[in-house]
């Protein structure tokens, strides 16, 4: 699969105490994932950086395991209608899950928020990992398996739910006086293993068509399913050769459902550590790792394993334990990790307080740009989701420092050149089905 695209696409992964566990301690960081002014300004500044996109993560449970920075957080779709009125360019982004929802809401939603945005809005599709049923009035936490088989036949209605009416359907002429044309109006009448919905959707269909669809599932049925229908993949990549496996597997599964792969854009997370110098940029990270809550990272690296690790010596390697039910992919990049790099239980518990299990690329921004360009060029990503370790800073040392070395090389925009999400992306408006 040759690199088809002449600029990386880039997103903004915000997370209002910053992406490091310890990132919130910085001096100067601010934090706070219900602090609204924060999150405007660095939204304001990611638009201003011409970035493609601000995606903000959810969780629908909070457990011993969540750092107390990551325990409260603003409902997304809430928080992106208060965005949308005050940005004009930038793509917004979030989290919902096919676990714990309704496809008719949550068509609802997403198609709401691209008409108010004016075509800007994207949905991370996800199955929640997490145990939530008690939350929910639910009997049980579905298995790994069966939550994709949900995940798969709620996405195909929800995009059926978004096709309710032809572009057309909205006649509004005065003169004749007709206002709908009926026959464009559609029932999905979906009828299905999990969900039986009549529609149609009462929303128009919105400025892209559909919202863009961000995956972030690795695992098999996550891969598959981003095949069939991602227009965006998030994921956790560790080494270039890893990454480039996993982009050229997912590609050739794209090409395989009859997809363009040029239109399955593959987004690595990473978080640049950024100094003047190699030596300021490792003391910057170092600074950070000093005051990493040991206790809280082996809470949090049990989960991702999904295993109790509390009777581990932290000073010795990770044993070779099964994958969980949940998490697979996560926990399967963890495990490589510990082994291929020989880490201790102490040492793998830092490093993924640091980035949990993304990237963290420490150096200059001539350094940070290298990795990102050696990436982009060597077939293993098509651009990058930015986890900065600590807010503003972090973000400002990145826009700053390195996006004008990307900018001369020609390898990111300078200015927008369409208005809708789809524009910055490269990514066609989907035709309706019946036009």
């Amino acid at each position: 699969m040759s690199q088809t695209l002449d600029q990386m696409r880039l997103g903004l992964f915000v997370q209002a105490a910053g992406h490091h566990f310890s990132g919130w301690r910085y001096p100067g960081a601010q934090s706070g994932s219900e602090n609204f002014a924060l999150i405007r300004q660095l939204t304001e500044q990611a638009e201003r950086a011409c970035l493609d996109m601000v995606f903000f993560g959810d969780k629908l449970v909070t457990g011993p395991q969540e750092h107390p920075s990551m325990i409260v957080r603003l409902e997304p779709l809430t928080l992106l209608g208060a965005l949308a009125s005050i940005t004009e360019r930038i793509g917004l982004a979030a989290t919902a899950s096919t676990t714990y929802g309704e496809p008719y809401t949550l068509a609802r939603q997403f198609g709401s928020l691209d008409h108010l945005s004016n075509g800007r809005a994207a949905w991370n599709v996800v199955t929640t990992g997490y145990d939530s049923a008690e939350n929910f009035s639910r009997a049980s936490h579905p298995d790994h398996s069966q939550r994709y088989a949900v995940a798969e036949e709620f996405v195909d209605v929800v995009r059926g739910l978004w096709d309710s009416f032809e572009d057309d359907a909205y006649v509004r002429d005065a003169d004749s006086g007709v206002y709908l044309d009926p026959r464009r109006m559609h029932r999905l009448d979906h009828q299905g293993d999990y969900f039986n919905i009549a529609g149609p959707l009462n929303l128009t269909r919105s400025p892209q068509g559909h919202p863009v669809l961000i995956q972030a599932g690795s695992s098999g049925p996550g891969m598959n399913l981003a095949a069939r229908v991602a227009e965006v993949v998030f994921t956790a990549q560790q080494d270039l050769a890893g990454a480039q496996q996993f982009y050229r597997e997912l590609k050739q599964q794209v090409t395989a459902h009859g997809r363009d792969p040029r239109h399955c854009l593959v987004m690595p997370g990473i978080m640049p550590i950024i100094g003047a110098t190699q030596a300021e940029a490792q003391a910057r990270f170092e600074r950070l790792q000093q005051w990493v809550d040991m206790d809280a990272a082996l809470l949090l690296v049990a989960e991702r394993l999904g295993h109790d690790l509390s009777g581990l010596d932290l000073d010795q390697p990770l044993p070779d334990l099964p994958l969980p039910q949940n998490m697979k992919s996560r926990a399967q990049l963890l495990l490589d990790l510990s082994h291929r790099d020989g880490l201790t239980l102490r040492q793998l518990c830092k490093l993924t307080a640091g980035a949990r299990g993304h990237k963290i690329i420490i150096g200059t921004p001539r350094q940070v740009a290298d990795e990102m360009v050696a990436w982009f060029q060597g077939e293993a990503a098509d651009g990058f989701n930015l986890m900065p370790s600590h807010f503003p800073e972090g973000l400002t040392l990145f826009t700053e420092g390195v996006l004008p070395i990307l900018r001369k090389a020609g390898l990111f925009r300078e200015r927008y050149e369409g208005h809708t999400l789809r524009d910055h992306l490269g990514l066609p408006r989907p035709a309706h089905p019946r036009a």
